[in-house]
């Protein structure tokens, strides 16, 4: 089972955090939500509290064996997660590794500002390209570009949700997974 954290900080976009969250569940991978605050608890930019699954503290020892890091969006949530140095290091030794790093909305900041979309391909909410250091800017609602997916914002939530759940697990899975939500019935 593909394992996955998704890291939060307060000012977080809500539905770039839990439509990713719900829609990996319901395919069967393993995510836990990582609390970049010093309490479990995250405050959303639009004033919902949510409680994490885990502190960075508690999930740190564990975030080499992830196949996933992610990074919801929203302001300033992305702001405060690019702060971060320890979720920052995370980054890039998951990169070095090779292994899958996704971001939506303004959270590719982080990975623009890391160097890691350097010569890629990638999308970000309008407004955010110049934050995608050395990126080809898609404008897509997601782009993949070999271990790296990002979205383009809250609307993309889903298409991005279940791009990751395919990457993660198979195309018979995602495609379940989003009939099932009546998203395939929504494209009709």
């Amino acid at each position: 089972m593909a394992k996955v954290f998704q890291f939060m900080a307060n000012g977080f976009e809500d539905i770039e955090a839990l439509i990713p969250v719900d829609v990996l569940r319901r395919g069967g991978v393993d995510i836990k939500t990582v609390s970049i605050t010093d309490t479990d608890v995250v405050e959303s930019a639009h004033g919902v509290k949510m409680h994490a699954d885990l502190t960075f503290k508690e999930a740190e020892s564990m975030l080499d064996e992830a196949d996933l890091l992610m990074l919801p969006g929203g302001m300033p949530g992305a702001t405060n997660l690019n702060e971060h140095e320890g979720l920052k290091a995370a980054l890039l030794r998951q990169a070095e590794k090779g292994k899958m790093i996704s971001a939506i909305c303004a959270a590719p900041l982080v990975l623009g500002g890391l160097g890691l979309l350097r010569g890629r391909r990638a999308t970000c909410y309008p407004g955010f390209e110049q934050t995608l250091t050395g990126a080809e800017y898609t404008a897509e609602l997601f782009t993949i570009d070999g271990n790296i997916t990002t979205g383009e914002g809250p609307a993309a939530a889903l298409p991005y949700a279940y791009s990751l759940l395919e990457q993660l697990t198979d195309s018979a899975t995602s495609l379940a997974v989003a009939d099932g939500m009546r998203y395939i019935h929504l494209m009709e």
